[in-house]
């Protein structure tokens, strides 16, 4: 099983010590954002996680409590941007999240946390020019600090009236402007050591040397634990991709255990933070570091429990083979 530590959220920066607590009473409750009377609950024992991935604009918290997660493989999406509060208000300045990111490199390896340039947005402001300036400016920093970097294009989201594109002044990015950009940023990734791939995106880079993403990876879980992941337990099949994602993207089957609207990173972009009052209620009082769901509680008269931790799910199911064949190594 592989948990996504979150799409929907900052984990590491806001909610550490919850992510703690998970891991030592070894399950979580996740509720369903479709159907929020549905509630999954999962176990969390190495035993059962085969990696976790934590996606994150400043894990400066989380840092000192990675002791914790000695015995799981797991691995930072690390976004770190050109943008200013005006964009992105909640953020720390720019050279300080390059030095935690420093930080982090040097406490578990470059190998483990990936560079996030996204999304990349187009405006009055933020030219073409000023992002391959600042785009070589981190990674000349980064050099040695990390082993890639996932850039984007920004995407249209509306909820309710609210357009991402009106909220941070654009009309997109050009086939003309991500060739362009995409081009100049795959030189400067190669001249500073990180290979360069896209985050869910349609468009055909490789020309340029930029692959398309898998950013839940089953291969960098395979590299970091000495095995391979299979979903067969019999013979080696790769993990599924994950198909609750959209098409473009190419990350394998995971388990999302975050929740909307309890980041307060700030960023005009973000797709999962729709209403600053109900972002203001959760993180106010609902998001309890002693609770089994990340924001909110289990409520026996209305919540359904579906409990996996006996019987599992698809996504539960994954097992472990040695690199020498389909010899089984270690069943999980």
């Amino acid at each position: 099983m592989i948990i996504s530590a979150s799409r929907r959220t900052d984990i590491p920066r806001f909610h550490s010590d919850w992510m703690l607590n998970r891991i030592r009473e070894g399950f979580v409750d996740v509720r369903n954002p479709m159907f929020p009377s549905q509630v999954s609950r999962y176990r969390l024992s190495p035993e059962i996680v085969d990696g976790i991935v934590f996606w994150t604009k400043d894990p400066e918290p989380m840092i000192p409590k990675l002791g914790a997660f000695a015995d799981y493989s797991y691995y930072f999406q690390f976004s770190l941007t050109s943008y200013g509060r005006d964009v992105e208000s909640g953020l720390r300045d720019k050279h300080a999240l390059i030095a935690t990111f420093k930080e982090l490199a040097d406490t578990i390896g470059p190998e483990r946390v990936m560079w996030r340039f996204d999304p990349i947005l187009l405006n009055g402001k933020y030219s073409p020019e000023y992002q391959l300036r600042a785009f070589n400016t981190i990674a000349t920093e980064l050099n040695g600090s990390t082993e890639k970097v996932t850039i984007s294009f920004i995407d249209e989201y509306n909820f309710g009236g609210r357009s991402i594109y009106r909220s941070v002044g654009t009309d997109g990015v050009a086939a003309e402007q991500q060739n362009f950009l995409a081009e100049r940023m795959s030189a400067i990734a190669h001249e500073n050591g990180m290979a360069i791939d896209t985050c869910a995106e349609a468009v055909d880079l490789e020309k340029y040397g930029i692959q398309h993403a898998r950013c839940v990876d089953s291969r960098v879980f395979e590299r970091i634990g000495g095995c391979r992941l299979s979903r067969l337990k019999t013979r080696y099949e790769e993990l599924a991709k994950d198909k609750s994602q959209r098409k473009e993207c190419r990350c394998i089957e995971s388990i999302d255990i975050g929740w909307p609207n309890t980041c307060a990173n700030g960023c005009k972009y973000c797709y999962a933070t729709t209403s600053p009052g109900e972002l203001a209620r959760n993180l106010s009082g609902l998001c309890d570091p002693e609770s089994s769901l990340l924001c909110g509680y289990v409520d026996p008269a209305v919540d359904k429990v579906k409990d996996h931790r006996g019987t599992g799910d698809a996504r539960d199911r994954s097992f472990k083979f040695g690199f020498g064949g389909d010899q089984l190594f270690q069943e999980v």
